[in-house]
């Protein structure tokens, strides 16, 4: 018997016929289940937050203005949910807006059934993907930001500083081997200082003891101890 657990993925996109097409490419991946496929209404959201979709997937109009802050919103409800945009624009300021808003796939309107569903798989395994085309606007972009430090979470609670560096990589919902690349550490060494978070903090799991972090941090900021 096959163990292997199913990956969900939430279809979103106005067009019928994408919505179809996607349908058949996913589902000739024997790792992911669709789990809902709709168009945009004032009722998807709710939808989506329900069925925790490890993965949403959707069109353009997920960045128009009349779903502003549907892409937060989703992350914010389901921590970790990674968000793949299809059928896209070759078009800079609507990559980088994308990307801004949490994006961490983007396929363009001309790529092939295989390009799709190379590109889901890839942000399945903790991959973000964009076309070479547009590769150069990222880096563009990130070279013209600011040196700013990250505010870290965790001290008042004897956190260390790479412990707190964690705490801050775990609010944006990543993953060991995500972390592990970023800090230059090994996947166990990311495995062993989250087990010390948790038991420091007194959390059963990563996103209870980011939130004890947080409320903590809040506490002292309120009180000024």
């Amino acid at each position: 018997m096959n163990s292997q657990r199913l990956v969900d993925v939430f279809l979103l996109a106005e067009n019928r016929l994408l919505r179809e097409a996607l349908l058949r490419i996913l589902a000739k991946k024997g790792d992911m289940r669709v789990v809902g496929a709709h168009p945009y209404s004032a009722a998807v959201h709710d939808d989506i937050i329900a069925k925790m979709p490890a993965i949403v997937v959707m069109d353009s109009s997920g960045l128009a203005p009349s779903n502003a802050g549907l892409l937060a919103a989703l992350q914010s409800s389901i921590p970790g949910v990674r968000i793949v945009m299809v059928d896209m624009e070759a078009d800079e300021n609507t990559f980088l807006k994308a990307v801004r808003e949490g994006a961490v796939g983007y396929v363009l309107k001309d790529a092939s059934a295989a390009e799709v569903a190379a590109t889901i798989g890839a942000v399945v395994a903790g991959e973000a993907v964009c076309p070479p085309t547009l590769s150069s606007a990222l880096f563009r972009f990130a070279s013209q930001q600011p040196d700013q430090a990250p505010v870290l979470w965790g001290a008042e609670l004897g956190l260390s500083r790479r412990e707190q560096q964690l705490v801050h990589l775990l609010r944006q919902g990543l993953t060991n081997k995500e972390i592990a690349a970023q800090l230059h550490l090994s996947e166990q060494t990311v495995k062993n200082h989250v087990h010390n978070i948790m038991r420091k903090v007194g959390a059963s799991d990563r996103l209870s003891a980011v939130r004890r972090c947080e409320i903590e941090r809040l506490r002292t900021e309120a009180t000024g101890s």
